[in-house]
Parts: C-alpha cells; sequence; structure tokens
C-alpha cells in the first residue's frame, strides 16, 4: 500500500494512510477540532517565542499506517505530545494504544485528554504527565479563547523547560465584547476606538470563534465598518436563545442603542408556526432601538466551489445560516468569508481550516450597512427615494403592472403619504390618470414609437462609461457579447457636440422620482426576458440604474409589487459575487419591495438576490363568487326543477329542456362536462357545479398599497380569511363555516360535502333565506350568508365554536386587515 503525502492546503478523511510529512518539535498537538488547531496556530504565530509545535488532525491519523508512520518520525522524537481525543478510546483505539505504549517507551510525557469536558478515566490513566499539568492543559482548551490557547502553549513550555507556569484557564464569557486585537473586551475599551455621534452598528456572532481563532472575518468587518464612519460594536454570544447572551445584548443595547445590526449567528430565535411559544427574539427587544438586522453568513463551504458554481452556498448552509433565519426576518447579505479550504502553516506543518474573509465581500456588507444607516440618520426631507414600476409584458398596455396590485394609484397614494411624513415631494400627479399619462410621454420598453416621446431623463455617455467601466471584466464582456457596444442600444441618442446619452423614463418629483424599470432586452421573447437564467440585461438597463444610483443619488430603491425582473438576473442563487448581475446593476443600495404576501416564494427570490426588505401587501379584497347573468337564471330553473320534482311532475320535462337549451347557449354544457348521453346524471353535475362555482372565491377589484379595504370589501375579505382553518384548526383558528355548523348541530362539513346532495338535516330559523333550501349547497350558502350578518355585528355567534372564531376575528384578523 502507498502512503498519500499530506498536501498543504487540503484535508484528508483518513480512510487512506497518510504521511504527515511532520518534523520533530517541542510540542506536538492532535485534536479533530479544526478550531482548536486554527486557535493554536494563531496564538503561537502572535507570540515572540514560542516553543516550535507540531498540530495534527486527527482525522489525518485514522489509519494505522498514518499512526505508526507520525509516531516513528515525529511523535516519538518530540518532547511532549497532547491530544485531544472525542469519544474515549473507543473512537481511536489504535491511535491511543499506539502512542501510549511507544511515547512510554521513548520517555516522551504524553498527555490524552478528552475532547470535551467530561472527565474520561481511561484516557487519563494511559497519560505520563503529572495530574496538576493534565488538569491544566486540559482546562486551557476546554474554556477556550485566544488567552487560553497562548498560556496552553506557555504551560506546554514550562512543563518541559521547568519555567514558571502561565496563570490557570480563565473561563470565557457566555457572552461579551470583543475587539481585534484586544481580545474579550468591554463597552468602555470598544468606545475609545469610535467616532463621536457616529451611528452604532453591533455584529453579532458565536462565542465559539473567540474560542477556536475563527475570528478573521469579524476583524475585518470591523475595521471594514470603522473605515465607513460607523462604531462597530463586536459581541459574542453562546446563542440568541440563551438568557445570558440575551441579557448581555441588551445591556449592550441600552447603552449603546444601534443603528443597524449585523448578525452571524446561524437558526431562528422564533417560529414559522402559529401558537408556539419560545425565547424572546433579542435582536428585536427595545433596547434594539428597532435597528433593521442584516443576516451575515460566514460559510462552511470551499470559496473555490462558491466561486465557480451557481448556487451560492451548500444546503446546509441555505438552512442555517438563510432559510431558518429569514423566519426572525433578518435581511440576507452576502457570505464574507469561507472555511471549506485548508490553508497550510507551515511554522506547525499542518493544514488549517478555518474561516477567511473574502475582501471584496466585506466591502459589499459595510457599503450596505453604511448606505442603510444614512439612510436612518438622515432627515426625511433630504432623503431621495426611487418609486420603480414594473413593466411586463413590455407593451404600454402593461405598464405599472404588478401582480394583485393597482400599481398607479398605489404609486400616487405612496407619494401623497411620503409628502406628508415630511419628504420633499413636488409635483405629483394627482390621479392614477395623470401619473400614466406623464410615463406615456416619454421613452417606455415599447419601441415602436419611443423616439417621438419627449419625456423622461437624460444620462449622458460619458457617465455611463464611467459606471460600465467600473464593472467586472466578465460582466462587461457577457453584456457587450450579447448586446454589442452602448451605442447601439435602442435607448440610446447621439450627440453632436457630445458622446450622446441614454434617454430614461423617469419622472421627477423633487426628492422622489417615478421610473419604469427597463425590459430585460428587446426584441426579445417577453417570457424569456423576465425569467432567462442568463440572458445579461442591455445598456438602456445598466443605465438606469446607474442614473438613480449616482446621478439622482437614490438613498433607497422601492421595486412598486409583484414583480419585477431585476431579482431574475444572472447570477448566483444567493451569496453574490461582484459579477452576479443583480449586483452589478443595483449595488449595496437599500431596497425595498412591497409584495403581495401569497407569494412568499417570489418573494424570497428578492430578498436572498437583491438584499430585498420585502414589505407584504394584502391581497385584493375577496369575496364569494356568487351566480349571476345565464348562470343565476340556471340556478332558478335548477331549484324550479327538484322543486315541481315533489308538486308539479308535468313540468319536469320543460324544465329540463329549457336547463339544457340554457346550459348549451352558455357553454357549460362543456365546462360541466355535461354528455348528453343521460340527462338526469347531466343536471346534477350541473347542480353540482352551480353550488361550487357560487362559493369559490374570486377577487373583488385589486389592492392599494398603503389603504385597507372597508365596509363590504374588508367584511368579505376578513370572511374569506377565515373561511378555512388555520393553524392547528383549533379554536379560534377553526373554519367558521364549520364553527358554525357544529354550533347548530347541522352534522356535516361545510367545507367537504356533495354540493348537489339533497339535505336530510334540520333547518334552523336563524339559517332561513330566501330561495330553495333543498341540498348541502343551499345549507352552506345559508352557513355563509349567516357569517357575514356575524362579522358585521348584526348577529351574535350561535355557541362556542362560532364564538371562538369571533374572538380571533377581533384580535388578530380584523387587526391585520387594517394594518
Amino acid at each position: 500500500m502507498h502512503l498519500l503525502a499530506a498536501t498543504p492546503g487540503q484535508i484528508d478523511d483518513g480512510r487512506d494512510p497518510v504521511d504527515l510529512g511532520q518534523s520533530p518539535a517541542d510540542v506536538v498537538f492532535i485534536s479533530a477540532a479544526d478550531t482548536e488547531l486554527a486557535a493554536l496556530a494563531e496564538a503561537r504565530a502572535a507570540m515572540d517565542a514560542a516553543p516550535t509545535l507540531r498540530l495534527a488532525n486527527l482525522s489525518h491519523l485514522c489509519h494505522p499506517m498514518s499512526v505508526d508512520l507520525h509516531i516513528d518520525v515525529c511523535a516519538s522524537k518530540s518532547r511532549l505530545v497532547v491530544a485531544r481525543v472525542l469519544g474515549g478510546i473507543g473512537y481511536w483505539r489504535y491511535g491511543v494504544e499506539q502512542y501510549a505504549a511507544h511515547l512510554h517507551e521513548a520517555g516522551v510525557p504524553l498527555a490524552l485528554l478528552p475532547g470535551d469536558d467530561k472527565p474520561d478515566p481511561d484516557l487519563r490513566r494511559l497519560s505520563t504527565v503529572p495530574d496538576e499539568a493534565y488538569d491544566a492543559l486540559w482546562a486551557y482548551l476546554v474554556e477556550g479563547g485566544p488567552e487560553n490557547a497562548v498560556n496552553f502553549i506557555n504551560y506546554a513550555r514550562a512543563l518541559l523547560d521547568g519555567g514558571e507556569r502561565p496563570e490557570p484557564a480563565r473561563p470565557l464569557l457566555r457572552a461579551g465584547v470583543y475587539w481585534p486585537g484586544a481580545g474579550v473586551a468591554d463597552l468602555a475599551a470598544v468606545r475609545a476606538h469610535w467616532t463621536d455621534g457616529a451611528p452604532v452598528v453591533p455584529i453579532v456572532f458565536y462565542r465559539a470563534l473567540v474560542q477556536g481563532g475563527g475570528l478573521d472575518p469579524i476583524a475585518k468587518l470591523t475595521e471594514a465598518l470603522r473605515v465607513r464612519g460607523l462604531n462597530p460594536l463586536p459581541v459574542f454570544v453562546a446563542s440568541l436563545k440563551d438568557p445570558v447572551s440575551a441579557a448581555t445584548l441588551a445591556a449592550l443595547f441600552s447603552a449603546a442603542p444601534p443603528s443597524m445590526i449585523l448578525n452571524a449567528t446561524s437558526f431562528a430565535v422564533g417560529s414559522p408556526h402559529d401558537g408556539d411559544t419560545g425565547p424572546t427574539n433579542p435582536l428585536a427587544m427595545p433596547a434594539a432601538n428597532a435597528a433593521p438586522v442584516f443576516q451575515v453568513v460566514l460559510s462552511g463551504g470551499a470559496e473555490a466551489v462558491w466561486e465557480a458554481g451557481l448556487t451560492g452556498l451548500s444546503a446546509r448552509d441555505i438552512a442555517m445560516n438563510v432559510a431558518l433565519p429569514e423566519v426572525d426576518g433578518r435581511v440576507l447579505t452576502r457570505a464574507i468569508s469561507f472555511k471549506g479550504e485548508a490553508w497550510f502553516d507551515t511554522a506547525t506543518e499542518c493544514p488549517i481550516a478555518t474561516y477567511r474573509s473574502r475582501a471584496d465581500r466585506v466591502d459589499f456588507v459595510a457599503d450596505l450597512t453604511a448606505n442603510w444607516a444614512r439612510l436612518r440618520a438622515k432627515p426625511e426631507a433630504e432623503r431621495r427615494v426611487a418609486l420603480v414600476l414594473a413593466n411586463y409584458p413590455n407593451k404600454d398596455g402593461r405598464l405599472a403592472n404588478g401582480v394583485g396590485l393597482d400599481t398607479p394609484a398605489a404609486t400616487v397614494h405612496t407619494l401623497g403619504l411620503l409628502a406628508q411624513a415630511g419628504y420633499r415631494v413636488t409635483g405629483a400627479p394627482d390621479s392614477s390618470d395623470a401619473l400614466m399619462q406623464a410615463i406615456l410621454a416619454g421613452p417606455t420598453n415599447w419601441l415602436t414609437d419611443r423616439a417621438e416621446r419627449q419625456g423622461g431623463v437624460e444620462f449622458s455617455m460619458a457617465d455611463y462609461q464611467i459606471f460600465f467601466g467600473q464593472l467586472p471584466d466578465a460582466t462587461r464582456a457577457a453584456i457587450v457579447d450579447r448586446w454589442g457596444p452602448p451605442e447601439a442600444d435602442p435607448f440610446y441618442q447621439s450627440g453632436e457636440v457630445d458622446c450622446g446619452r441614454f434617454k430614461l423614463s423617469v419622472l421627477c418629483f423633487g426628492n422622489i422620482v417615478v421610473g419604469l424599470q427597463p425590459a430585460r432586452g428587446y426584441n426579445v421573447d417577453p417570457t424569456d426576458t423576465y425569467h432567462s437564467p442568463d440572458l445579461v440585461p442591455p445598456h438602456n438597463y445598466l443605465a438606469f440604474y446607474s442614473w438613480l444610483r449616482h446621478d439622482f443619488r437614490a438613498d433607497a430603491i422601492v421595486h412598486m409589487g409583484k414583480h419585477g425582473n431585476l431579482e431574475w438576473l444572472p447570477g448566483k442563487a444567493l451569496a453574490l459575487s461582484a459579477g452576479c448581475m443583480p449586483e452589478a446593476v443595483l449595488g449595496p443600495m437599500p431596497h425595498i419591495y412591497p409584495f403581495i404576501v401569497n407569494d412568499p416564494g417570489e418573494g424570497t427570490q428578492a430578498k436572498r438576490r437583491a438584499q430585498a426588505v420585502i414589505v407584504d401587501h394584502l391581497t385584493p379584497p375577496l369575496t364569494r363568487a356568487d351566480t349571476y347573468g345565464p348562470m343565476k337564471d340556471l340556478e332558478a330553473l335548477v331549484d324550479e326543477y327538484y322543486e315541481a320534482a315533489g308538486v308539479d311532475p308535468r313540468r319536469i320535462a320543460h324544465l329540463r329542456q329549457e336547463i339544457l337549451t340554457l346550459s348549451a347557449a352558455t357553454g357549460l354544457d362543456a365546462d360541466v362536462g355535461m354528455k348528453g348521453e343521460d340527462e338526469m346524471t347531466d343536471l346534477a353535475k350541473l347542480d353540482a357545479y352551480l353550488c361550487e362555482l357560487k362559493e369559490a372565491q374570486i377577487r373583488d377589484g385589486l389592492h392599494v398599497f398603503g389603504l385597507s379595504p372597508e365596509g363590504r370589501l374588508e367584511r368579505d375579505l376578513v370572511q374569506a380569511l377565515v373561511r378555512v382553518p388555520r393553524g392547528q384548526g383549533q379554536g379560534g383558528n377553526a373554519a367558521l363555516p364549520r364553527a358554525l355548523a357544529a354550533d347548530f348541530a347541522l352534522g356535516f362539513d361545510p367545507l367537504d360535502c356533495d354540493m348537489a346532495a339533497p339535505w336530510p338535516g334540520s333547518r334552523p330559523d336563524a339559517l332561513a333565506a330566501p330561495g330553495a333550501w333543498r341540498s348541502h349547497g343551499d345549507t352552506v350558502e345559508r352557513l355563509e350568508l349567516f357569517a357575514s350578518r356575524l362579522i358585521d355585528g348584526e348577529v351574535s355567534a350561535p355557541g362556542p365554536a362560532s364564538a371562538a372564531v369571533m374572538d380571533e376575528i377581533a384580535a388578530r384578523v380584523r387587526p391585520a386587515v387594517a394594518a
């Protein structure tokens, strides 16, 4: 069998024998914990006169040949060997037995320490260092942290040379303040590095990084924030669910109220499940000063894999650092460091796996944070905001298109709200029609006659070239390869004395602008332009966002409604790089996105790829479809038919023919599946179809962002929301029709019944209504009518089941609709 060489920059899994290639040293340390190896490597590098040290990953020493070679070449010729064995002798029996036997024979002291804080008598029995030294070395490693790592090495040297022994291990706080170069500090020490009056930005990260030497990304992010005029406050915690950590954060936030919060911990504090109880999110406590929380990812993957791929992060990283934190409402930024690759530490002759920061990703997060902090600090009258309207498909008839949203009315209303809030808004349109006419006066995405339109704003080619020249080389090449030079763009206009300009669809209203989002391409299938994974945007697209960011100097960009096309541009799925098109276009801009509440999937695309803060808006008002026109006539004929069957059989044939004729005339026979082979079967199908159709839930208009429905629209929407069960469907979360059926002792499920089946049950007077009451569908209709009156306050709940639902409506549903 051949032994593999331990290659710098590579970590093996121990299935093959490995030659670590290590020379003897004063101290040899073996551990399966990457964090310990990294911490000791950093500690040794920080010491002025450290003893020689070899670090070995226990995963390299799983094969017997690896163990034998390392003992023979390195360990038996060194002066002290310390190994941490997680899981005891059973986990690494051959290694424990061989190191113990051979080092005893060679006279080399050996400390076999447990890999956790639980004593292991078997490991202690095989060790040959004094008990006092055994306990001291173990304690330094259990407590962790830079100071204890240095003292571990110093103690080992004192054990060998008889020098003065360092102080005992100092327990690391469960939560506290850190500062690069100073280690664990306090708020007063950190304030010495701050700028008076600058926004405070806590960086919350795991205590394990302090214990295990993974602080490089935290240190780099701290410095990046500081040079941008912010006051960083690095805070380590055991967990956001830990009471001591939460209390520490509360004290720090009270003493130094945050403007923004950067969070590098994983998972979520809250729960997506209604009714779940748990610890309060400390990042949302009152002391947190309503600071937006941005999620910073310390990836466990390899930087090279991230660089080359399109997924962005591994499934584990997405679950721990993206999907679950989204439950707490955190805004995803970027991955600022990677751990999957090892770097080879020549001093310890060991590959070290730890978090290593990526400078341009750190800069992006720092820029984004600074921009949000600047936005928060600015007086409303000075804030500059861009409202961007979607246009899909790219025809003038679909300008300002948003799913379920009356986008023109919502935009006009938003302009009014901004003016009321103190933003400088001048010359704003007073109606949707006025806004749309103003947009149509300028260049839109419909290219047929855009050259004849005189509106819009101009963006000089010279300024565009500056912006374009700052993009990554590969990004520029992709755009030019697909669309040619900027001068070939249909939105470009040549100049007689200058290099020309772009004409952009933008309306200016003081410090607020309204712009029409450009198409992803022209003369391309509109479906492809929105969702193609590789179609790069044309020059006018980049010019539009460059003008917003650099000429207009927007403090924030708001995309009005589902959905635009920015978040669908080519690039990684999340944890974007500088070359990903959404980042190239938008940059580190504060991004707000009103989005329909019932489509979180597509909203997630904007959150993960364009750092969007999603502001959910209501669906359009919902109501029962009911029947009208020919269908209302058909319903009456069907009721009359079944009534005649019992009292006037002579009319049955005539009514049946009328029903079939009207069904054919309206096309309902095809919709229902009436085959004409069995008239009775066809009539039963039609009856069931009409019953289900009238109970169907449909939209009743469009929603206007910032306005809640009122009157009948509010009542119908509330009724629609409680028509089906929520959560576990119990108590106040039960479906209102089911609760009413239970209170009236009707003995059926109104959400799951044969609508056309004859109704055999009771007919309570409270449910009396005009029209026939012959089928289950008629009973369901009466329950719906009673529910409407109940929600309007015209009647009282008939029993405890519906009373519980009404309490839930008053406590949660109606306030949510009105918010």
